[in-house]
This record gives C-alpha cells, sequence and structure tokens, in this order.
C-alpha cells in the first residue's frame, strides 16, 4: 500500500546574497535555485528544522 504522506510547498523569495554559506547550502538542498522556485517535499522533522534554519528567506505552506 502507497501511504499518502504530507507535502509542504516551499518558496524561495529573497535573495541568497549575503547570506551564510552554511544557509545557501541549506536552501539548496531543499531544491531552490532562485527567487520564486517552488519545490514540493514531504513534511518530515528533517525538512522542517531545514525550513526554520532558512526560515527568513522562504514561504512554506501546507
Amino acid at each position: 500500500m502507497t501511504e499518502s504522506r504530507k507535502k509542504i510547498k516551499v518558496t524561495l523569495v529573497r535573495s541568497l546574497i549575503g547570506t551564510k554559506r552554511s544557509h545557501r547550502a541549506t536552501v539548496r538542498g531543499l531544491g531552490l535555485s532562485r527567487i520564486n522556485s517552488s519545490a514540493e517535499l514531504e513534511d518530515t522533522p528533517a525538512v522542517r528544522g531545514m525550513i526554520n534554519n532558512v526560515y527568513y528567506l522562504v514561504k512554506s505552506e501546507a
């Protein structure tokens, strides 16, 4: 059986210029590359932690 997991839509809303290297790497790890790019990710504690780390750069929707 396939289990239907919840998804989170994450959108990059601010520029990465001037941010920490680790925060840029986190944004890339979320699958975002340029402003207004979006990714739909599974709602896991790891993904939530990544979003919390760069909360000021992204917008997330359930």
